[in-house]
């Protein structure tokens, strides 16, 4: 058996879609079952909805809010499929200099907030080969 990883655990993977209700019905096909309501990220121009995968792990469905957000543009360039990965770490400022320090490259200059009452930046994908990759305090579930 594996140790279980304290300072970096897989949160969640994220999926950008043109339609909520369409898109969660696959997933609730499989036998996820999606948190009761979504939330907003207007910061993000998002509606997201969850569901877990285990005791750590979650899908998340990204909904864009209109086609000039980030999301928006993503489907537009790409059409719908997976936007990114996202670890949780204990400590989003500390990795991020520490990730810098080793000359990655972030999104944006200081962590911000994201669904779920977390703390979140974002690894440019140019930094990581293609992956964009999301690092996050963790959300406060329900």
């Amino acid at each position: 058996m594996l140790p279980e990883l304290k300072d970096c655990i897989l949160d969640h993977i994220a999926i950008a879609v043109t339609s909520l209700d369409d898109r969660m019905r696959v997933w609730e096909d499989l036998g996820l079952k999606f948190e009761p309501g979504r939330e907003l990220v207007a910061d993000q121009g998002v509606t997201t909805a969850f569901a877990p995968i285990d005791a750590h792990g979650h899908i998340e469905l990204l909904e864009p809010t209109g086609p000039e957000t980030p999301i928006g543009k993503f489907i537009a360039n790409k059409g719908e499929g997976i936007h990114h990965i996202c670890f949780r770490v204990p400590d989003v400022a500390a990795k991020q200099i520490e990730m810098e320090a080793r000359g990655y490259k972030f999104i944006y200059p200081v962590a911000r907030p994201g669904a779920g009452g977390c703390m979140v930046n974002f690894i440019h994908p140019k930094s990581t080969g293609g992956v964009l990759i999301e690092i996050s305090t963790g959300r406060h579930h329900s």
